[in-house]
């Protein structure tokens, strides 16, 4: 629900006033609170002593958030826009993310119905902003239902700090827009920086989107890339899972994606498809390039009023590389529930199977590939070629 924000003076004996009309600002958030179950949990790195767990769950369907946005009207079509907008831990009220509050979004702008918007704080990529209307996380959720590991960074964890982002006017259908972070290490103008670039074409219910991003990392020839729950030092979030745990001291990550859809009130259809590259420097622990390639499709339904049906499926296949002759593939299945108590509560359900082959790094070892289901079990993968997930939950929007 979108409200006036009154704005009270009275500490200054000034009278409350509200900021509406040609300034406005809108305060919004959303709570998610749920239980998940895993039938087997471990420490991320670690390939024994694997056990089912039960435990309550926060933003499993969305990221549970407050936040304020607004614009003022500069003249001529003209606005100054921001967005602040905080992560929410329900479960115990601490920050999504340790080290700032704003941490979701903080970024201020100017935007012209001619000549598009342009951005400046922590924000989304333009990778993913133009790839978003048809990635998996729309009704199968990030946390069951992103692509392995989210290594293709479809998901809406991922977001760069320091960062000019610059987004075209819809023209003839087509959206285009590009994104760098400064890295800002000394020295270097490259080292710690993101850049990214894609475009976007919607002609009625069809759309198709395409995408480049390219993550350095701020240690030269490589290093620890940030933990999901960290804001990291390459000015990039990184999701480390046991997919991809083996190549966090890559020296660079490169992503191409092609995502696609026909949405329509009833039901959808899209399907992705990721190119992912990690790239090795000389204080990296693995020799060669490693690369991911994943395709998924999500279908969508709402066979009834109040309810709305989901299922996907995506594959992922490793490279031969650095010794391994066996690449590791990842198959995952996910199905999600969704039923509307009203306009802003809903109650939700999510079940996802994963099972993996093949061989992979962990560190400088070559071990068995491990399951690792969506975004929300990166710190805890399976200890066993299979991982089965299943959540349900609540959430309200205000």
């Amino acid at each position: 629900m979108k409200k006036c924000v009154a704005i009270a003076m009275t500490a200054a004996g000034l009278a409350s006033g509200t900021v509406c009309a040609q300034s406005s600002v809108i305060l919004y958030g959303l709570v998610d609170n749920g239980i998940t179950y895993q039938s087997s949990s471990t420490s991320l790195g670690s390939t024994t002593g694997g056990h089912s767990a039960v435990k309550m769950s926060t933003g499993v369907w969305l990221g549970s958030r407050f936040g304020l946005k607004g614009a003022e009207d500069l003249g001529g079509g003209l606005k100054a826009v921001f967005q602040l907008e905080a992560g929410v831990n329900t479960n115990n009220g601490t920050s999504q993310f340790s080290g700032g509050m704003f941490t979701r979004q903080s970024w201020v702008g100017l935007s012209d119905p001619h000549y598009g918007v342009l951005t400046a704080g922590r924000q989304y990529t333009a990778y993913y902003t133009l790839l978003s209307p048809y990635t998996p996380n729309n009704w199968l959720t990030g946390y069951f239902g992103a692509h392995p590991g989210d290594i293709d960074a479809l998901d809406v964890d991922y977001r760069a700090n320091n960062s000019l982002v610059y987004m075209s006017p819809e023209f003839y259908g087509f959206t285009v827009g590009g994104s760098y972070a400064f890295g800002g290490v000394p020295g270097s103008l490259n080292a710690g920086s993101t850049w990214s670039g894609g475009v976007r074409y919607v002609h009625g219910p069809y759309g198709i989107a395409a995408g480049f991003q390219r993550v350095n990392n701020s240690t030269p020839g490589g290093g620890a890339w940030g933990a999901e729950s960290t804001l990291s030092n390459g000015g990039a979030q990184t999701a480390v899972s046991a997919i991809n745990n083996g190549y966090k001291t890559a020296q660079a990550q490169q992503r191409v994606a092609v995502t696609a859809g026909y949405l329509t009130s009833e039901w959808d259809i899209t399907a992705s498809y990721s190119n992912v590259q990690y790239i090795p420097g000389v204080g990296s622990t693995f020799r060669n390039q490693a690369t991911f390639n994943t395709a998924g499709a999500v279908l969508r339904w709402k066979p009834t009023a109040p309810w709305a049906l989901a299922g996907g499926y995506s594959y992922t296949r490793a490279t031969r590389s650095n010794g391994i002759s066996s690449a590791a593939q990842y198959h995952q299945f996910t199905l999600s529930q969704f039923y509307n108590l009203s306009k802003r509560t809903g109650l939700y359900a999510v079940e996802a199977y994963q099972h993996a082959n093949g061989m992979t790094l962990n560190g400088g070892e070559i071990i068995d590939a491990t399951a690792s289901i969506g975004n929300g079990f990166n710190n805890s993968p399976s200890s066993s070629r299979s991982q089965f997930g299943a959540g349900i939950g609540l959430i309200h929007n205000f």
